[in-house]
């Protein structure tokens, strides 16, 4: 699929009925936000919404949230030509006249990737440009009642660097304060950030522009886990087929336009500055808390004559990101063994917010290879924030978490396969270490041969304190006892008054709600987004040659704890507001 621009992406979708027009007037605030949810939730189609209230500007929400929609945006072309890429290094490196010959196709094709430069006049983006009170009229969304203000949440933020101008596309959220001033949610890992580090440095603006819509392959780019010095442009033109049309702003800002995008907001942030951001409802399904973070001043707005609005919503699993997220790892897997030697596949997990859980498949040629390319992962780009890393040489698959954790826990030696490091960084939205952006990691490992039969049964009888247990899957147990509050030494008591009779489970997990075993997006979110492996992972323990060796079980204290976030619920008089006119939205 080629899309230049999103409009031709939505004629597809249209067309093959994966596109609902909503005419009735809804409000940006809450109301769109909680049918989008709904939609998503049964796996509905995309919607594009005419008649929102205080903006001439429609919306359109749910653009990739099935697997069938990522599919018409992209198709199998990207990924079929990044095999190609990577699968020709071998016979390119060195370049031999017949090597190059044989790759003629693909070199042909790699010559299509960059980007082209067109006249404004052909930069449909450029038609219009909003100077005087250039955020006022967008249909900017609210979409969690404890939110800060309305967020755009779809924004591509383009910078360069001060010195060297390699690029950065990301997307990094941003809470409208007035018409001419948003937040800017540059975390400690993100590209953007990194940029305005080296502007504030030099005590000088850092020149933003952020653009809305555009082709789908652009939004893609701006999410891609890619290595730091990628440029996200030529990975929109390689997801494109095709070289990225771009125009030179005409009030003269530094920076090239992409001609095909539907809004382009053009500033600067100014270096030390800073504004309280937040709470937003994020892809973790809780709210991230109002700390400080850069301030963008807008200067100006270019958008198209009849420009559409882009939006997601995020929450709980699974959302958009997740169908997204799938995308973007199968295309760029055939590179992570250039980036990576020993590392097979990879995967993060979107049900759990990506950096809290990642798994690999990787070589063991020999002893503890395994653990040499567990600490090449923690350090690769974004991976450096993954929480807990599960490791093994078997060929499962990555996406199937079950079958996962019970190859790792059929050959996990408790003496040394576990590691926790304590002090690391956190992701900015993991709120589970002791402050922000600070807390801990852990690595298990699983490779080899079996070294022990799981149960798939529990019948070891009732345990102290807990009311309910349950299987999630061979060898991992799921009990439920008191809350954190009530009683937070629960774990402990359980592994000293029974462990002993649960030594045949690798792993407990301690819940609030045994029922979370019934599927993996429950037990990966409330698991995940709830433990900090040095403060809440507990096992009987030696100290030996100085390090610690385990005794199973394992236990995890995944509970609710107190100064944790608030879950994500929507507001109950919206909730009704869109019982009362659902008919109305789809008549």
């Amino acid at each position: 699929m080629n899309h230049p621009n999103l409009r031709a992406f939505l004629d597809v979708l249209k067309k093959e009925g994966q596109l609902t027009e909503i005419s009735a007037a809804v409000d940006p605030n809450l109301e769109i936000a909680e049918i989008h949810r709904r939609v998503i939730d049964e796996q509905g189609p995309a919607l594009l919404f005419t008649n929102v209230k205080g903006s001439k500007f429609p919306v359109v929400t749910n653009l990739f949230g099935t697997s069938r929609r990522v599919d018409l945006a992209f198709g199998p072309k990207p990924e079929q030509f990044m095999r190609q890429v990577v699968g020709a290094m071998d016979t390119l490196i060195p370049p031999t006249p017949k090597a190059l010959w044989n790759e003629r196709q693909l070199i042909f094709d790699l010559m299509k990737i960059g980007t082209k430069q067109v006249p404004p006049t052909a930069a449909p983006v450029l038609q219009v440009c909003n100077k005087s009170a250039p955020l006022a009229g967008m249909p900017v969304l609210t979409c969690w009642q404890e939110d800060g203000g309305p967020f755009i949440t779809l924004p591509l933020v383009y910078t360069e660097h001060p010195e060297n101008g390699h690029h950065n596309l990301g997307m990094y959220r941003m809470q409208i304060y007035d018409d001419r001033t948003t937040g800017m949610h540059w975390q400690i890992h993100k590209g953007g950030g990194f940029h305005y580090h080296e502007a504030e440095k030099r005590n000088k603006p850092l020149p933003v522009t952020v653009f809305l819509g555009g082709p789908p392959a652009l939004i893609a780019s701006a999410i891609a886990p890619v290595p730091e010095h990628l440029p996200e442009l030529m990975l929109t033109s390689l997801i494109l087929g095709a070289k990225l049309p771009v125009a030179a702003d005409p009030t003269g800002a530094p920076h090239r336009i992409v001609a095909e995008a539907e809004f382009a907001i053009c500033g600067k942030v100014p270096p030390h500055e800073r504004r309280p951001e937040g709470p937003f409802g994020d892809h973790y399904g809780y709210y991230s808390l109002t700390h400080d973070f850069p301030v963008f001043h807008v200067d100006h707005v270019w958008h198209r004559k009849d420009a559409i609005y882009p939006a997601t919503i995020v929450g709980k699993p699974r959302q958009e990101d997740y169908y997204l997220g799938e995308f973007l790892q199968r295309l760029l897997s055939p590179a992570f063994p250039m980036a990576m030697p020993g590392v097979k596949d990879l995967w993060t997990y979107a049900e759990t917010g990506f950096h809290p859980l990642a798994a690999a498949i990787v070589r063991e040629s020999y002893k503890r290879e395994a653990l040499a390319s567990a600490f090449r992962i923690l350090g690769e780009g974004q991976l450096t924030l993954t929480k807990f890393l599960i490791v093994t040489d078997q060929p499962v698959r990555l996406e199937n978490f079950p079958q996962l954790l019970e190859a790792v826990l059929e050959r996990f030696d408790p003496h040394q396969d576990l590691m926790i490091f304590g002090n690391t960084s956190h992701d900015t939205l993991d709120y589970t270490g002791d402050r922000l952006n600070h807390g801990s990691k852990a690595v298990l490992l699983g490779v080899g041969e079996p070294v022990r039969s799981l149960p798939a049964v529990y019948m070891e009888g009732e345990l102290p304190g807990i009311r309910a247990a349950a299987v999630y899957c061979r060898g991992c147990l799921v009990v439920a006892g008191a809350a954190y509050a009530d009683d937070p030494e629960l774990p402990q008591r359980l592994l000293e008054q029974a462990g002993h009779r649960l030594t045949a489970w690798p792993l407990v997990i301690v819940a609030d709600d045994a029922a979370i075993a019934q599927g993996q997006t429950p037990f990966l979110w409330t698991v995940f987004t709830r433990f900090n492996p040095a403060a809440d992972i507990y096992a009987n323990a030696e100290v030996r040659r100085n390090r610690l060796a385990y005794e199973l079980p394992i236990v995890i204290d995944a509970r609710m704890k107190p100064g944790y976030p608030d879950e994500l619920f929507p507001r109950e008089d919206i909730v009704e507001l869109v019982d009362r006119r659902w008919k109305e939205y789809f008549s």
